[in-house]
């Protein structure tokens, strides 16, 4: 990418358009929680996990691919695109969506102008990654089983996989973007926080425009009831009864690591810190909560659910941070399409897609390091020109 970045924003102030989540990021630290990501040419990680759930085969569950088996290799040729580019040699398609195109796009374009050493992992997937990767469980283990099961993980790879994501987190050295590509995620992220005793169902979305949220909790209450989970649960039954493999190693990360955290996504990401947080004691909670930070899409941050029309991401932010007596800090990137000259582009703005692969978060990264929304825009459109001329 060949854009220049601007000056840096100044303290105390967003870049343009981005917008605080929730209410537990109040101004008065919200430098503190910035200042890591702010400081243009320091190298960080991005972690991306991907993973599997035969939670996304059900029909309709998921727009992350037009077709259940679609599915199965959408995190493959999601990676690819954010690794290669639209012109790389990819193994595997873009799989069909509804409207829209893949925000790996959009997590490429914003990449390529940011200090980043990028680590992805496999986790149970249905193929091989055709790319080099982290290896923190054999590849029979396969995809987990559907949430609606009330056993989506036997409880020894649920441990195995926790301490494969602690060992991760303590190695870190920089701070680390955390991000993840699970097609069904959202609705294994809706079981654990129900699991957890969090009143979230109304708030969770999805990548399909009108999120499935009747299939949702149909689901969801069906794999709780199987489960049949004590009152309080450990977040390790919570995750063998209807978790995915992305959320183990992730909380795992979480626990262990003592760096700056920026969690890349949406109600997933909200999840796995619940995950954690049900795994601390409170005084690391609140030191977990002073170095993590949610990034997301404006999409994402403006779409309003639930019977009440409010904020959805905001409003599950603050009924965790309730739950666990802790203030919770999200913040949503300011770049917006609602003039593109590219159509898969303005679907954003039409509730398509709205998340995914980190885009948010490094959107909001950009934009955090001085790179002005419009020239973010700029970036992804040529990206797309480039997917579209590409054989």
């Amino acid at each position: 990418m060949d854009w220049s970045p601007s000056i840096p924003s100044e303290s105390g102030r967003l870049p343009e358009g981005c917008q605080l989540l929730g209410h537990g990021g109040g101004p008065e630290r919200l430098d503190e929680r910035l200042a890591p990501w702010r400081l243009p040419g320091t190298t960080l990680d991005l972690l991306l996990l991907l993973a599997a759930t035969r939670t996304a085969e059900h029909p309709g569950i998921s727009a992350a691919g037009a077709t259940p088996d679609s599915r199965r290799f959408t995190a493959l040729a999601d990676a690819e695109l954010l690794l290669k580019g639209p012109d790389g040699q990819r193994s595997w398609p873009l799989p069909p969506l509804p409207a829209g195109v893949s925000p790996a796009l959009l997590s490429h374009a914003a990449m390529g102008g940011l200090p980043l050493i990028p680590h992805v992992a496999a986790l149970g997937l249905d193929y091989p990654a055709p790319f080099p990767h982290l290896r923190l469980e054999s590849q029979d283990w396969g995809p987990a089983a559907c949430l609606s099961t009330g056993r989506a993980m036997p409880p020894e790879r649920v441990e195995r996989l926790w301490r494969q994501g602690m060992h991760l987190g303590a190695r870190l050295q920089r701070p680390v973007l955390l991000t993840e590509c699970v097609p069904g995620g959202t609705t294994t992220a809706q079981a654990a926080l129900t699991a957890l005793g969090i009143a979230a169902g109304s708030l969770i979305s999805g990548s399909a425009q009108r999120p499935p949220q009747t299939l949702k909790r149909s689901l969801v209450a069906q794999g709780l009831r199987r489960a049949d989970l004590p009152k309080r649960p450990s977040p390790f039954a919570v995750l063998a009864a209807v978790g995915d493999p992305f959320q183990a190693v992730a909380a795992g990360v979480l626990v262990a690591s003592r760096q700056p955290v920026l969690l890349g996504g949406g109600s997933q990401m909200v999840a796995v810190l619940a995950l954690a947080l049900a795994a601390l004691e409170q005084e690391e909670r609140q030191a977990l909560c002073q170095r993590a930070l949610l990034g997301t899409t404006a999409w994402l941050a403006d779409e309003q659910l639930g019977p009440e029309r409010q904020p959805a991401l905001g409003s599950l932010l603050d009924r965790v941070g309730q739950h666990f007596g802790v203030s919770l800090c999200g913040l949503a990137s300011g770049v917006r399409f609602p003039h593109s000259r590219h159509r898969v582009l303005r679907d954003y703005e039409r509730g398509y897609v709205k998340e995914g692969v980190g885009a948010g978060a490094l959107l909001l990264l950009a934009q955090l390091q001085g790179h002005p929304s419009a020239a973010l825009v700029e970036a992804c459109e040529r990206v797309v020109d480039r997917l579209q001329s590409s054989p």
